[in-house]
């Protein structure tokens, strides 16, 4: 038997300030587009926005519908789109951002299994990291610098082939 261990690091800024201006502005877009979510079931608005590596900006928000909790999550529209509509172009980096309209929203919150694994994937198809900044409306911000990160072990199309 070996034991082994598993960490990653990531930056903690007591709020938006303290980011270099391009991460934050891409964050305050994060948390505006927040309002163009459908969320009626979970009153829970995500927001993301992606900056790709040509310097154009993508953003998506989550979409829910009655048959909840079913939907579509932010991170994962987001990452369509800009695989839709710049089908060649690596992302740089997303900024994830939410509105709680039932409690909180003064906090990082960390994307769930599903998007991890379609991050995981992207940084798989384009060989590269994808920087990850989490906040909420107010409070800490959290720059991941690879989205792998929060998914060790990961499941791959390696295991199919």
């Amino acid at each position: 038997m070996e034991k082994q261990q598993l960490h990653i690091d990531y930056i903690v800024y007591n709020d938006i300030n303290g980011l270099e201006d391009a991460d934050a502005w891409l964050l305050k877009e994060a948390r505006e587009v927040t309002a163009h979510a459908y969320a009626p079931y979970s009153h829970f608005q995500v927001g993301a926005v992606i900056r790709l590596a040509n310097g154009e900006i993508v953003a998506g928000t989550n979409q829910e519908n009655a048959s909840f909790p079913i939907g579509l999550c932010a991170e994962r529209v987001a990452l369509a789109s800009a695989a839709s509509v710049y089908p060649n172009v690596d992302i740089d980096t997303i900024a994830i951002s939410y509105h709680n309209l039932k409690g909180d929203s003064g906090h990082p919150i960390s994307p769930c299994g599903m998007c991890r694994q379609a991050l995981a994937e992207y940084e798989m198809k384009q060989d590269g990291a994808i920087r990850l900044i989490l906040g909420g409306l107010t409070g800490k911000v959290y720059v991941i610098n690879r989205a792998n990160d929060l998914l060790p072990l990961s499941f791959s199309g390696a295991e199919l082939g």
